[in-house]
């Protein structure tokens, strides 16, 4: 048996094992004195009775009963090897790139002769520790809230229209304010020219700063009525309450409104698709369209967003043929980020894809299917049309529509009837359309652009005193009651 090809010498039959079992425990009887008494040191006499041919776990190195001093041999598993009876707790060794031995437990230094024969059958283990070890022993990634932001020459694009816009500088911001009569002029005459000159580093070139400056307050809208705000559009029944609207009851006038908007709607999207226009808006009173050219934004087609949405606005948009995706949802379905809407998944045309047959074959593979109730198809419509409808004024319900579509949400927005309020302050306004270029009916709107800086060094106080002024008061409702200086540091109450 010990020639054959494949033999283990480590090897044992069961019957040899216990064999080995009753030798052990007729040895045991004779190396301890007692129950409680003091272990007898083994003696070359007692090599025919002792477990000299036990090894600590099979396979491994045989125990040398001449260097083991001490009580009993622990028992062991006659079936283990190495990968299944090495325990880190037990022994810990980690090796520098030197070979040196870094740390190990002073109680287990009894068993280095044991597990010197079988370091080979934990070289992944040791290489293991050994890259743990190095990761330890690198410098701590650093904190995202101690790493500085990126400064960049360049901001991210904001497409959201605002109302008020504040700059804030270190800087003197007196150029913006007062432009004299020949610099506004001239600001507007390069705006309707599309003329840019090259601006100075220097703030001492105020006239071509102002110039610049009011070349970019200007912007083209319609309708332009002087005595009612058209922007926003939205949740805007204060700003349009008490004012004088005329349309309002004549049918004829507020045709002929909308047949000039439409014809203003038309031209801004020629020169949208002939690139001489690189974006414009249109706000309703329920929604806001941005359109933006080709080009623009990583797309090479016309694209339109539209925010916010609803059920019905994109079931008519289907129903016109307008292919459109969501795109806030498919990132989020991407990114498997969690929605606050609900947790199913939306698809393209707006509707969540909810297999509820599908739902219900882990059910079935557990064979307790029959005392389920299933809902019936009216519960499962009653229910998907509650999750899309729960989607409607959501930031995640913005519709993208691309390409040659974007011409047939033209149409169908010259002819949606639900474009125009019926009712309310706003009943027969048409929506308003704002573009930074000038197109067919659109009058020249300006920003207004006022400075965030007083010169108060004459006033008659002490500089600081000035300062410490201009400063916002943080005592809110409260005034101060008790201050006390200490060290030129002041505490106070209130």
């Amino acid at each position: 048996m010990s020639q054959q090809a494949g033999y283990s010498p480590s090897f044992k039959r069961p019957a040899e094992i216990m064999r080995m079992r009753r030798k052990r425990a007729r040895s045991d009887a004779g190396v301890f004195a007692g129950p409680m008494g003091p272990a007898s040191t083994g003696s070359p006499g007692q090599s025919d009775s002792s477990p000299a041919c036990l090894r600590p776990f099979s396979p491994g190195p045989l125990f040398n009963t001449q260097s083991r001093s001490g009580g009993g041999i622990k028992r062991r598993n006659p079936f283990a090897n190495i990968e299944n009876t090495y325990s880190p707790k037990k022994k810990l060794l980690i090796y520098t790139d030197d070979g040196g031995e870094v740390g190990k437990k002073a109680s287990e230094k009894e068993g280095d002769e044991a597990m010197s024969a079988g370091t080979e059958g934990l070289a992944f283990n040791i290489l293991f520790l050994k890259a743990e070890l190095s990761r330890s022993q690198s410098p701590p990634a650093i904190a995202p809230a101690s790493i500085a932001p990126p400064v960049c020459t360049e901001y991210p694009t904001d497409w959201s229209l605002k109302t008020r816009l504040l700059f804030t500088s270190p800087l003197s911001l007196s150029w913006a304010e007062h432009p004299k009569a020949q610099e506004e002029a001239l600001g507007l005459s390069r705006h309707c020219r599309a003329q840019f000159s090259p601006l100075p580093h220097s703030l001492q070139s105020c006239p071509e700063l102002r110039c610049a400056f009011q070349q970019g307050l200007a912007y083209w809208q319609h309708p332009s009525l002087p005595w009612i705000p058209l922007f926003p559009r939205i949740n805007a029944e204060k700003s349009f309450t008490g004012r004088n609207s005329p349309w309002a009851q004549d049918a004829t006038l507020q045709q002929s409104l909308m047949r000039e908007w439409s014809v203003s709607l038309s031209s801004l999207y020629s020169l949208l698709k002939a690139r001489l226009c690189p974006y414009f808006y249109l706000c309703s009173y329920q929604f806001t369209v941005l359109f933006r050219a080709a080009g623009l934004a990583g797309s090479g087609s016309i694209s339109a967003l539209i925010s916010p949405t609803t059920r019905g606005l994109r079931e008519a948009m289907k129903a016109e043929g307008i292919e459109f995706s969501l795109p806030l949802m498919e990132e989020r379905k991407k990114s498997r980020e969690p929605l606050n809407v609900t947790d199913c998944k939306a698809g393209a045309d707006g509707e969540y894809d909810d297999d509820e047959d599908g739902s219900f074959l882990w059910l079935k593979e557990m064979g307790v299917q029959d005392k389920i109730k299933k809902p019936d198809s009216i519960t499962i419509q009653l229910r998907k049309e509650g999750q899309t409808v729960s989607l409607d004024h959501k930031p995640e319900s913005v519709v993208c529509v691309e390409g040659s579509h974007t011409f047939t949400l033209i149409n169908f927005l010259i002819n949606c009837k639900s474009l125009v309020a019926a009712a309310g302050s706003q009943a027969g306004l048409p929506p308003t359309l704002l573009a930074p270029v000038a197109f067919r009916g659109a009058a020249m709107q300006m920003l207004k652009g006022t400075g965030g800086s007083v010169d108060l060094s004459a006033c008659g106080l002490h500089p600081a005193s000035v300062q410490q002024l201009q400063q916002p008061s943080g005592l809110g409702k409260t005034a101060l009651t008790h201050i006390s200086m200490n060290n030129y540091s002041y505490t106070w109450k209130n």
